[in-house]
């Protein structure tokens, strides 16, 4: 009896990496008879609680083997704002302890699948003769962004940020130049080249591109990354649709007790409550908090909202009632609940009481709206979330924005108030719903039999059973010899 097709994937640090990732592992496992191992670099004092809760959970499931390793020494946990650089640099550093671990490995991988934070680790895969693939979690127009600036990097004097023109992208929408993302923002930073860098490797490192998205989703621009002459000079390896790939209620296998705050939704209208989350490093100034606030009781609409203390201009110290207007809680208690802890976002947004999502646009979140049917109040703060709030806006239009960008200015009472019942309340908000609902539908059909995104993890879970074979004959070869 042939050995399954054993893939191995190898997140960098953080949730949303981890999370897609694992959803790929089971979905292998689960639907395309492979074995997989999934990586996990743990750091020993930024490792969430939620982050150690979803590992142990995978590993109660034993859908898939865990194997993980110790974060390299030497590297500053608060780098946030050189994702590139920093992230890179501890894949990097994790290519020793990752060999040791495959070399352990009593089935050796016939497949790598990184992410785009990973790719130093792909030189690991090629020693042991293992196809590489990098996975992008988030959606394929910000993977046109990162692939072709090498390519305006060339074409383009001075600062992004300064240009009026749009940025233009072979057979894609362009992209205003307000909407790029951080690495963008400064040419003269080091984060800028470790981008630039990324992007060459993407390509000229692996055997095929994953993308968290389907075809129905972004026609166009998959399209033109196949077929436009532009692209064929730039990417010459497939690029596999695979998405929705998301963890949705009921998936985490967590086992816990029920959230109070299920409980609380059990209780209000169907698509009544507004849900409003920045995700785990999504943070608001102080004045921000203020507003948000102040149009949330103006709106009169129900709510929970995930609140974390302020990025700057606040007091010190945990008690959020300090950064929320006086008297906020006690006037709004009957119609909202302020969180300040973890929220079990995927049953939140499951729920049936749930009618509207204020998100940071994290392709994760947004994924988690789109397949439960709920339209967003798109408010992208960092990474490639403008992109994705601007895909969300004008092109898949499921969702609403401010009128300026929450990063450059600070949104007040009044617009807040008009965004919140524009959703939740007026004709707008139904189409965007109904829009949802049919875009849930779709990912759900891609996932299914037959459909797009499975017949390409299909074909990818082939080409590995193909590389297992012809690794055990070689071995077979070598035992006979």
């Amino acid at each position: 009896m042939s050995a399954k097709a054993h893939a191995l994937l190898v997140p960098s640090p953080g949730m949303g990496h981890l999370i897609p990732l694992m959803e790929l592992a089971s979905s292998l496992v689960t639907h395309h008879n492979c074995q997989a191992t999934l990586v996990v670099v743990v750091s020993s004092n930024a490792t969430s609680p939620a982050q150690s809760q979803l590992i142990q959970s995978a590993k109660t499931q034993k859908l898939y083997d865990i194997v993980e390793l110790p974060a390299p020494s030497g590297h500053d946990s608060n780098a946030a704002g050189s994702v590139f650089t920093h992230l890179s640099a501890i894949m990097l550093d994790t290519r020793s302890s990752l060999r040791s671990a495959i070399s352990a490995m009593e089935l050796k991988p016939a497949a790598m699948i990184v992410d785009l934070f990973s790719t130093a680790v792909l030189t690991v895969a090629q020693e042991f003769h293992m196809l590489k693939y990098v996975t992008l979690v988030s959606c394929a127009w910000p993977l046109t962004l990162l692939l072709y600036a090498p390519i305006l990097d060339k074409q383009i004097d001075g600062e992004y940020l300064d240009r009026k023109e749009l940025l233009e992208i072979p057979g894609c929408k362009p992209v205003r130049p307000e909407d790029v993302v951080k690495p963008m923002m400064n040419r003269k930073d080091r984060e800028y080249q470790s981008f630039l860098r990324i992007g060459k490797e993407i390509t000229s490192m692996s055997d095929g591109i994953l993308i968290n998205t389907w075809e129905d989703l972004e026609p166009n621009c998959l399209k033109a990354m196949r077929e436009h002459p532009e692209w064929k000079k730039i990417v010459t390896v497939p690029v596999y649709t695979i998405g929705p790939m998301v963890r949705l209620a009921g998936q985490s296998g967590g086992g816990g007790p029920r959230s109070e705050l299920l409980d609380w939704l059990d209780k209000q209208p169907s698509e009544s409550v507004l849900y409003i989350s920045f995700g785990s490093g999504g943070v608001l100034s102080a004045e921000q908090i203020t507003e948000m606030a102040c149009g949330l009781e103006l709106s009169k609409q129900r709510f929970i909202w995930v609140v974390q203390p302020p990025s700057k201009g606040g007091a010190g110290g945990n008690d959020i009632s300090e950064y929320l207007p006086e008297g906020f809680m006690a006037r709004t208690h009957e119609m909202g609940v302020v969180v300040t802890t973890w929220a079990p976002q995927s049953e939140i947004l499951a729920h049936s009481s749930v009618g509207g999502f204020l998100s940071h646009c994290g392709w994760n979140s947004a994924l988690e709206s789109i397949l439960n049917g709920v339209p967003m109040i798109a408010w992208p703060l960092y990474a490639e979330q403008k992109m994705v709030a601007t895909l969300l806006v004008e092109e898949l239009k499921v969702a609403i924005r401010p009128k300026v960008l929450p990063t450059k200015a600070v949104a007040g009472r009044e617009e807040i108030e008009m965004l919140v019942r524009k959703i939740m309340e007026q004709k707008e908000g139904d189409a965007m719903r109904a829009r949802a609902k049919e875009l849930k539908a779709s990912g759900e059909e891609a996932l299914s039999v037959g459909g797009s995104s499975f017949s390409m993890l299909s074909e990818l879970s082939r080409l590995c059973k193909i590389n297992t074979e012809q690794q055990c004959q070689k071995v077979d070869t070598e035992k006979l010899a």
